[in-house]
């Protein structure tokens, strides 16, 4: 009898934690560390797609990290305008779409161009989507989404999961199947908060950017083990 075939999730979700640890570590300025944890992003993220994962979601920057120094949010701006426009061809190589969501309040416009112009070449890709979370806070999301509601006039009465769930930032993209967490630390950050109301968790103890695509191996074994009872 043949064996069937693996379960894998529809979703997972990376919070991305640890490259300034482990820059720090290694004797390396902080930049050298967020580099090397994008690089470590895109073998994960393509690698967890090739899987069959229809859905990769990165917390990459959040509405938080503004607060960071001067210097080192300059240099991730840098970065971010880099990988929007150098990564375009390998994403599209992958036949994988790649997705900003997020605010796009404060953001500066070069930034808001390079997203639209790498999700408008990528959009008709249909391996997967590789989705970064940038100038991202989960409270915040689903603050916007009740104050899109209110702006249409709809009534409070009207308001459900489901109308705030088609008012997320890319509301096609599904709850989270499984979160997965670098570092050690054990805490979601106000990542997706909405889509992960019923995900798996796993708490990697490794930095990110000792991540490689044999954790996308790991990670997806583990999915299969897990019991999931949806409040059941």
């Amino acid at each position: 009898m043949a064996d069937s075939a693996p379960i894998v999730p529809k979703h997972v979700g990376y919070i991305v934690d640890g490259n300034r640890r482990w820059a720090k570590a290694h004797g390396l300025p902080t930049y050298e560390g967020h580099l090397a944890g994008y690089n470590a992003l895109k073998e994960v993220g393509l690698a967890t797609l090739a899987a069959g994962v229809e859905y990769m979601s990165a917390y990459v920057f959040s509405t938080e990290n503004w607060k960071r120094s001067a210097d080192e949010v300059k240099k991730l701006m840098g970065l971010t305008l880099k990988v929007l426009g150098s990564d375009v061809p390998e994403f599209n190589k992958h036949n994988v779409r790649l997705k900003v969501i997020g605010s796009r309040e404060g953001v500066d416009p070069k930034i808001i161009k390079a997203i639209e112009k790498a999700e408008a070449a990528t959009a008709g890709n249909t391996g997967g989507e590789f989705a970064l979370c940038f100038n991202y806070g989960g409270q915040r999301e689903i603050v916007d989404a009740v104050k899109k509601l209110v702006q249409e006039g709809v009534s409070t009465d009207e308001i459900t999961e489901e109308s705030i769930a088609r008012h997320l930032y890319a509301p096609e993209v599904p709850p989270i199947d499984m979160v997965v967490r670098t570092s050690g630390e054990q805490r979601l950050s106000n990542f997706m908060l909405w889509r992960s109301a019923y995900s798996e968790f796993l708490f990697l103890e490794k930095n990110w950017p000792e991540m490689t695509k044999d954790d996308v191996t790991a990670i997806i074994k583990e999915y299969a083990k897990r019991q999931r009872r949806f409040g059941s």
